[in-house]
């Protein structure tokens, strides 16, 4: 049994690291929060000042900030939806005994392990350029007119880039999940008369509940961050069609030079952030026996 002697000593070895990463965590939120109350302008340093919360209002009554507040939702609810369905049909495909089964499920599992940028610049130069992109020839060779994906369709596109980049992650999960199955179970419904849809619905889909449950709260926590991917294909565009909260607080920042409103934008974009992480773990938090 540990002595109080020992507690002490374990909790003042540890102590740094904590007050460490408190300060990591905090002293950029402080900054933040300090600044997104001043009038702080990089191309007009002499005009600054406490303002208050004059740049949440600017913030928030700005057309642009319901564009991204939307184009970030629609973003996140796109990929969970493509992520959770294809993850749980791919599971089910990797869990059937085929030839080479160990290469074919590295093969899947590996564009979780490619950057974003990279990812995101091989999408839109090899596969979706509208000139030279593979898609492009495709089309031409059956006689259609190329398809202009970020010009036409840059939402869209980049959630079809995201979904690629993160479907690993939930097959993964939900694949481990699956093999956790009782195989009697399913065995003994299949003897009972049950069809392949039906074992699915009443014991496959509630035993992964729990999974798909991981795979919705972690995913969320990052898709709502997205940015190298908005980045390097559509810059945010065409006008404002690809740029959620995290683009808009980037460009605020960044290329307006305008500290005090991307700052505020930021606060906004962490208290709506835990908002739906909040309402994510009371909806479907329950799976986990919270």
């Amino acid at each position: 049994m540990a002595t109080n002697h020992s507690r002490s000593i374990a909790k003042l070895m540890v102590s740094p690291s904590v007050l460490l990463l408190l300060a990591w965590m905090i002293v950029p939120l402080a900054m933040t929060l300090y600044f997104s109350l001043q009038r702080y302008n990089l191309l007009y340093p002499t005009q600054q000042g406490f303002v208050g919360f004059e740049n949440y209002a600017y913030f928030l009554s700005a057309p642009s900030f319901w564009e991204s507040l939307f184009n970030t939702l629609f973003l996140v609810g796109g990929v969970l939806f493509v992520t959770v369905v294809g993850g749980i049909l791919l599971s089910l495909l990797l869990d059937r005994p085929i030839w080479g089964q160990g290469v074919v499920r590295i093969l899947v599992i590996a564009p979780f392990f490619v950057m974003p940028t990279v990812s995101a610049l091989v999408w839109k130069n090899m596969f979706m350029n509208p000139v030279n992109g593979l898609f492009s020839y495709a089309a031409k060779a059956v006689g259609l007119a190329p398809f202009d994906f970020f010009g036409a369709a840059p939402l869209l596109s980049i959630i079809f880039i995201v979904s690629w980049q993160w479907l690993p992650f939930a097959t993964l999960i939900l694949f481990t999940a699956i093999q956790s199955l009782d195989g009697e179970q399913v065995e003994a419904a299949e003897m009972d008369g049950a069809s392949a849809l039906s074992r699915f619905r009443y014991i496959v889909l509630p035993h992964l509940a729990r999974a798909i449950t991981v795979v919705i709260l972690i995913q969320t926590i990052f898709l709502l961050a997205v940015f190298a991917e908005i980045l390097v294909t559509t810059g945010g565009g065409p006008g404002s069609a690809s740029t959620n909260l995290t683009f808009l607080v980037y460009k605020e920042s960044l290329l307006s030079f305008d500290v005090g409103t991307g700052s505020a934008g930021g606060i906004v974009a962490v208290v709506l952030a835990n908002i739906v992480a909040i309402f994510l773990m009371r909806a479907v938090g329950k799976n986990l026996d919270l």
